[in-house]
């Protein structure tokens, strides 16, 4: 490409995400201005009416599909509605986030946030050791972080920084102020998380993410690859692992839940192992998504070819007719960037029995 037309085309997605971030810190600025519940249930009320409109919305059915093929379409629609609530409220609830944590724990006598499992958190305050914490994208899951460094817990979180540069900046500066120490998800993370464990401190991690390379495991019946990072971690320092998640309940409050650590599934040598313990993870999110499905994002790709590919319609449609037949999903259900015809090897050919996709390793 000529080096001037890139410089240019550089320079236009510059200037678009600056004008996206301005219009999203002055909507946010608005909203801080407002009401707090007000706030929230406009955000909410707003995001029903634009987020169908979106073409997320579509790819948000479709994995509603996949997830849940004996729901009716007016339930999975209902799911969905419910997710972009969901999300707006995270939006509106971040900008508010010293309000609801000022809000106090709830010991009998108000306070926005229950915590169950509140013995568990105490413990590894008053006993630092090396642990892990998982959660989900679900519920708030921002306060998860932000109850523990309220509250000291040390714990440091990796996260994953917007696409917008300008948005990214202030929403770090913002999560460093509430929610205690922070390493974004870039080359040399996991050197980064494997030192906060070395010196007797937690780290947290959001499991549910896509990934390119790691261990295949069943996700709602369906292949996935999975961040091998967290079995890693507890294969390399055999300590305890923590689920924990948001709930929205009634009223506009949350439930945080520190369940038991889980126990981790061992190989031959007694080491963790990573693609049993993989598994276990994705299991425990499959079973939260499941018991609260509105309050996940399924406008992500999770299903999708780690490549980016989306689902192809067409194959969708075959694989209905399969799961109407058969009662389950065929194994895979392939994903094409949409408008992209297959290749011609994939046209013409078939492979040989019994030859397979070769799944991905763990290095």
């Amino acid at each position: 490409m000529n080096p001037t037309l890139r410089q240019s085309i550089v320079t236009l997605i510059k200037i678009q995400e600056w004008l996206v971030a301005q219009l999203v810190f002055a909507t946010l600025g608005i909203l801080k201005k407002l009401p707090a519940r007000k706030a929230i249930r406009f955000t909410d009320y707003m995001a029903r009416k634009i987020g169908p409109r979106t073409h997320r919305h579509k790819l948000a059915l479709q994995n509603l599909e996949l997830a849940f093929p004996e729901k009716s379409e007016e339930e999975r629609e209902a799911i969905a509605l419910d997710m972009w609530g969901n999300m707006a409220r995270l939006m509106a609830e971040y900008i508010l986030i010293d309000k609801l944590i000022d809000s106090g724990i709830d010991t009998g006598q108000g306070g926005l946030i229950e915590v169950e499992g509140i013995d568990r958190f105490l413990d590894l305050v008053e006993r630092p050791r090396p642990f892990i914490v998982f959660t989900a994208h679900t519920g708030n899951f921002e306060l998860l972080p932000a109850i523990a460094a309220r509250y000291g817990l040390n714990v440091t979180a990796l996260f994953r920084p917007p696409n917008n540069r300008y948005i990214a900046n202030k929403l770090l500066a913002a999560r460093r102020t509430h929610m205690g120490n922070l390493v974004p998800s870039r080359a040399g993370a996991a050197w980064n998380l494997a030192g906060v464990l070395e010196e007797n401190r937690g780290v947290g991690l959001l499991v549910d993410q896509k990934f390119r390379k790691g261990p295949t495991v069943q996700f709602f019946g369906r292949d996935v690859i999975a961040n091998p990072l967290l079995a890693k971690l507890a294969r390399h320092f055999d300590c305890e692992v923590f689920p924990a998640r948001c709930i929205r309940i009634e009223n506009d409050r949350f439930r945080l839940e520190i369940e038991e650590p889980i126990t981790m599934p061992r190989d031959s040598d007694g080491n963790v192992d990573v693609q049993a313990a993989s598994q276990i993870v994705n299991d425990k999110v499959e079973s939260w998504i499941r018991e609260y499905p509105g309050q996940w994002m399924w406008f992500h790709d999770r299903w999708g070819d780690p490549r980016g590919f989306r689902i192809d319609p067409q194959q969708l449609a075959r694989a209905r007719k399969y799961f109407e037949k058969n009662g389950q999903w065929p194994v895979h259900v392939r994903r094409r960037k949409p408008g992209q015809p297959l290749p011609a090897r994939m046209r013409n050919s078939r492979r040989p029995s019994g030859q397979g996709r070769k799944k991905p390793s763990i290095e």
